[in-house]
């Protein structure tokens, strides 16, 4: 079945949507309303924001089509009943720079606002929830094994940067428990890497720098030896996990979301960066630094996710790692 045929099932249903003016969540929304102009049941969404202006910058189009905006923060907003049908939790610290600056309002604003969106959903009855995990949870894995989603971990909670993988995993349990006491039907995505169209220029992730050096005709510099291996995943593709998850995955459970052909190390990616997006104009550079855990960096690690429970509900991804970053490309020059 086609990826994107999976947004059928919401036709005629209100989708709930937080963090919606992050990457994630913009895409799902811009998603929603792509479907919305080729079907004659059309899907509600609605966007819980902080910042209404920037809402009103990054979704004007979605807005102007019947996006409903609801201002709030979603540890603190109010659970009450909005006739959402499905609830989609994508808001979330990012930055790894706050990981390590302020690790308490990392853990804070995800295991309240968590809580405050399973509340909603309990009050909603909604038929599902999905909350946006992390590939992180899973440590730093030594080797090349594949990760399945009961791989255990080797997260250590006294360093400081753990704070955001435990924070995912406390809020995981938290959805598991909601299912298991109050009958939610919660599931969560744990997602790799992801990026596409609708990266901000400025983004201070690695994959976003490379392309800027691809852009401005700069050498990449990695302030590591870059023997991190990890998967990624395309923002559209990340989109279709999420809804193929809502409409089909099982309460309590956990799945994997990334591209598993685009297994490599951030040595090989910047490689390909510097070859096939800059024409070799530009070369690859290692600087490394001393004090790079203490700007955030995670420790090297292998993480080399398993993917087959999602693809096992009809899931494939589609974009390999060049056209991933051709379309991020066009869409930064377009900023």
């Amino acid at each position: 079945m086609n990826n994107f045929e999976v947004l059928k099932e919401f036709e005629g249903s209100k989708i709930l949507i937080t963090g919606a003016t992050g990457l994630i969540g913009r895409t799902l929304i811009k998603k929603i309303f792509d479907w919305n102009r080729r079907t004659d049941r059309p899907i509600k969404a609605a966007a819980l924001v902080r910042n209404e202006q920037k809402a009103a910058a990054v979704l004007a189009d979605e807005i102007a089509d019947g996006l409903e905006i609801m201002v709030g923060d979603v540890r603190t907003a109010e659970p009450r009943d909005i006739g959402a049908d499905y609830i989609i939790h994508a808001a979330s610290q990012t930055s790894s720079k706050a990981f390590i600056e302020t690790p308490v309002e990392t853990v804070m604003t995800a295991v309240e606002g968590t809580v405050n969106m399973l509340e909603f959903a309990r009050v909603n009855q909604v038929k599902g929830f999905v909350y946006l995990s992390s590939m992180e949870v899973y440590g730093t894995p030594e080797t090349d094994e594949k990760i399945d989603e009961k791989h255990s971990t080797n997260l250590d909670p006294m360093t400081v940067r753990t704070c955001y993988p435990e924070s995912k995993r406390m809020c995981e349990s938290l959805c598991a428990s909601y299912a298991s006491e109050y009958g939610v039907p919660a599931m969560v995505v744990r997602l790799t890497q992801t990026f596409g169209p609708g990266v901000e220029y400025n983004d201070g992730r690695v994959f976003a720098e490379f392309a800027r050096c691809a852009i401005e005709g700069r050498n990449i510099v990695l302030n590591t030896k870059g023997e991190t291996k990890r998967n990624y995943l395309y923002t559209d593709d990340a989109a279709d996990a999420i809804f193929t998850v809502l409409a089909k995955g099982a309460a309590g459970e956990a799945y994997n979301a990334a591209n598993e052909a685009t297994y490599c190390s951030i040595y090989e990616m910047a490689c390909l960066v510097a070859k096939e997006c800059a024409g070799g104009s530009i070369d690859v550079e290692i600087r490394e630094r001393a004090d790079a855990a203490r700007l955030g960096y995670a420790p090297t690690l292998h993480m080399n996710l398993d993917t087959s429970k999602l693809r096992e509900l009809g899931w494939e991804p589609r974009a390999e790692l060049v056209e991933m970053y051709s379309e991020m490309i066009k869409s930064l020059k377009n900023q």
